[in-house]
């Protein structure tokens, strides 16, 4: 059984280390997956592949980005382009799935960081055709945020939506890389879609300690709430910007 942590953050966005530092300590969780997702910016995923490849590493990498729709924060996985931000929730999950894409469902229900609700997660599961309807949720996610509504979620899975269940440390601290963690029958990630898409992905994890959430949160939580944002609004107005 592979072991694969599909929400990882680099200082590339409001993560606290390089990408190496995340792929060095991948390697020594024993990860044979990761996916780096910043927060509406695919560049440091494809850096990450490219520095395993040269590395001949043990971790394969998949491509994602965690895109923040009106709803509240997606994974895209297995993406080659960023998906547009600020869009509907289906509207984003169609896009992810044109681009040849799976969307999972990141630290759901959560009142403590920006997540998709349970309504609008039900809304897509009755109305919704299968290009719109998420392929998984994330049931474990070991930090607060992602704990809150850790049993709501898992209850909604298995009752109502019916996805592959996942679970990522959603590690902003090179430290914290393979706390939480998605089982699949394989080990790269070919295997890890095919897992995804049949369901046959399971959740593990550990919970972090006290000292864990509070190392470096002043930083990361500037990074994200300050200078991210800014970064990510200029680079929007340089993609959109027409030429003279």
């Amino acid at each position: 059984m592979g072991k694969a942590d599909l929400q990882l953050h680099s200082d590339l966005g409001d993560g606290l280390n390089s990408p190496e530092e995340i792929l060095h300590a991948a390697e020594a969780a024993g990860l044979d997956v990761i996916a780096l997702t910043d927060h509406d910016d695919i560049r440091g995923s494809f850096l990450l592949r490219d520095l395993a490849a040269k590395r001949r590493s043990m971790v394969v990498v998949a491509t994602g980005i965690e895109v923040t729709t009106r709803a509240g924060h997606l994974l895209a996985l297995f993406v080659e382009d960023e998906i547009p931000m600020f869009r509907p929730l289906a509207e984003t999950v169609t896009a992810i799935h044109r681009a040849g894409g799976i969307a999972i469902v990141p630290h759901p229900l959560s009142y403590l960081t920006f997540s998709i609700g349970e309504r609008a997660l039900r809304t897509l599961a009755v109305g919704g055709d299968g290009r719109s309807f998420v392929d998984g949720i994330e049931v474990r996610n070991p930090s607060y945020a992602g704990r809150v509504r850790g049993e709501r979620a898992r209850w909604l899975n298995e009752h109502v939506l019916r996805v592959a269940e996942t679970g990522s440390s959603d590690a902003h601290h090179a430290k914290l890389v393979g706390t939480a963690w998605t089982e699949f029958p394989g080990d790269d990630v070919n295997a890890l879609r095919t897992a995804i898409l049949a369901r046959t992905t399971r959740a593990h994890g550990r919970t972090w300690t006290l000292g864990e959430h509070l190392d470096g949160v002043a930083k990361q939580q500037w990074r994200s709430m300050v200078r991210d944002p800014y970064k990510r609004a200029r680079r929007r107005i340089r993609r959109t910007k027409k030429p003279a």
